[in-house]
């Protein structure tokens, strides 16, 4: 075989068609992705570990099973990143976002993601950076320090998965893992100008132990990162399933890529809010998004803004997403403390200050203090779930802000404050986090680029376990409003 085409931004289902053609081998696109890698990712800080040696190794293993005329798999010889969070491939270091006490820690273990991957013939080539435990909104770490944005190197790419947004937007890879507790798929999708899908909870099965239930509060999804719709449909075909493993896993019909090839959204009814109601939003991040508005209404939809109903103000929802996030967070330390490593103590300087002081919050709570929290939260979800009775879709903007600057501390977070409003810097920005109380599917789709050319996104909620629905729609912007062109900042970008 001989490398006929250019291989450069092709999406997975490209390369997949190029791969069964034999227009290239597996061996040829790995070597591609590796030289890709090299030259590229010093100047953005998206990967942080090479697992080279295994991805060549794997690649041999596709190449021959295609010489052999075997069943290939969806994803055959496709290259993958996974998340350095806790996200495992057996053998390979997994740090839990940069934490310094983990930067020799070896996995035994699979996360779903990396064994439903593998098992659909994708080839896992590396992991990407993310904060400590995946907790703030921004990427960056005291271990590895932060990953860069592709559309503007002094920008943060977002949090937590911004080493796969930013990998992905790069065209370092097609398909990269995010996981999401609070906007961690969609909120560096949305800065870096990519698709992240997060599914419905339950869809994707999440393998946890000693406590299987630890995904529910909030709720936590795996997902991919993608530049194209029709590569997210096609990972989560891959991906979704029931698994007996997993307490919350559903039994689902998976094929989405046969549920959008003839994408149709007349007459649907899709509501949109700015805010949320709450949020204090940058206009140019509300303009560019109810500019998108209108090729759903050119689809046939009609598209309506309402008042979502929420009660609470914004400093009230972001303090109660990182008091739910912590039980998750004491529980991980508890069980190391128990095998013999007390990180708290020992590792103290770690982790950022202000998980220490949510972790003391978490840790001064009564039952009843649980419970108010749960009973805050099915508020936000009836305010969303009745929307969505009536409307196909919730719209809103992904984040209330631009990008900000890196650091050189180990320690870029979000913005203080929005027009005039102070937030939480950690999240208080993230529109996301709301649906991770809820456990509705949402996807941030790229909507613009802003007057700066960095990207703006739109994110797309839908009815629970109605995947399809969020990326028939997704499908259809795309089709109407491609953003396929954006990544030319990228290819174009200084790589020093």
């Amino acid at each position: 075989m001989s490398l006929l085409v250019n291989l450069k931004y092709l999406s997975a289902t490209e390369l997949i068609s190029l791969i069964k053609n034999k227009d290239i081998s597996p061996v040829e696109l790995i070597e591609h992705t590796i030289k890709l890698i090299e030259e590229r990712n010093p100047s953005l800080n998206a990967l942080i570990y090479l697992g080279f040696d295994d991805a060549r190794k794997e690649a041999k293993k596709a190449e021959q099973l295609i010489m052999k005329k075997d069943v290939l798999g969806p994803l055959h010889g496709v290259p993958v990143g996974i998340k350095d969070l806790f996200d495992f491939k057996p053998g390979w270091i997994t740090t839990f976002g940069g934490v310094r006490a983990f930067k020799k820690n070896i996995s035994n273990n699979y996360c779903v993601f990396a064994e439903r991957i593998e098992k659909s013939g994708g080839i896992i080539i590396g992991k990407t950076n993310s904060p400590v435990m995946g907790f703030r909104g921004t990427c960056d770490n005291y271990l590895f320090g932060p990953t860069r944005n592709p559309f503007n190197t002094n920008k943060n790419s977002g949090g937590s998965s911004g080493g796969s947004a930013a990998a992905v937007a790069d065209g370092m890879l097609p398909i990269a893992e995010g996981t999401d507790a609070g906007g961690s798929i969609r909120i560096p999708s949305a800065w870096c100008g990519v698709y992240g899908l997060k599914p419905s909870f339950g869809l994707i099965p999440y393998i946890s132990r000693p406590n299987a239930f630890s995904a529910g509060t909030p709720f936590v999804s795996e997902g991919p990162i993608t530049r194209t719709v029709d590569d997210a449909a096609l990972a989560l075909s891959a991906l979704s399933g029931y698994d007996t493993r997993d307490p919350n896993s559903i039994r689902c019909k998976n094929n989405f890529v046969d549920r959008i090839s003839n994408p149709n959204i007349k007459n649907w009814k899709i509501a949109y809010s700015p805010n949320f109601g709450v949020f204090p939003v940058e206009k140019e991040i509300i303009d560019v998004v109810e500019k998108g508005l209108k090729y759903f209404e050119d689809a046939g939809a009609t598209v309506e803004k309402l008042n979502v109903g929420i009660k609470y103000n914004q400093n009230e929802l972001s303090d109660l997403w990182c008091r739910l996030i912590m039980p998750g967070c004491l529980s991980f330390h508890n069980n190391m403390k128990k095998n013999g490593l007390d990180l708290l103590e020992e590792h103290k300087d770690d982790f950022p200050q202000e998980y220490h002081y949510w972790l003391n919050k978490y840790s001064k709570m009564k039952v009843v203090d649980h419970y108010k929290d749960q009973e805050m939260r099915t508020e936000i979800y009836d305010n969303i779930q009745t929307i969505l009775d009536e409307y196909n879709l919730l719209i809103t903007p992904t984040l209330a802000c631009m990008p900000v600057n890196n650091k050189n501390n180990g320690n870029t977070v979000g913005p203080t404050e929005i027009n005039g409003e102070i937030i939480d810097p950690l999240i208080g920005w993230c529109l996301t986090y709301l649906i991770n109380f809820t456990g509705h599917p949402a996807a941030s789709i790229p909507a613009g680029l802003s007057k700066d050319n960095l990207p703006i996104g739109m994110q797309i909620i839908g009815r629970r376990f109605e995947d399809s629905d969020v990326l028939i729609a997704s499908k259809i912007f795309e089709t109407l409003n491609p953003w396929k062109d954006t990544y030319k900042i990228c290819e174009n970008r200084k790589l020093n």
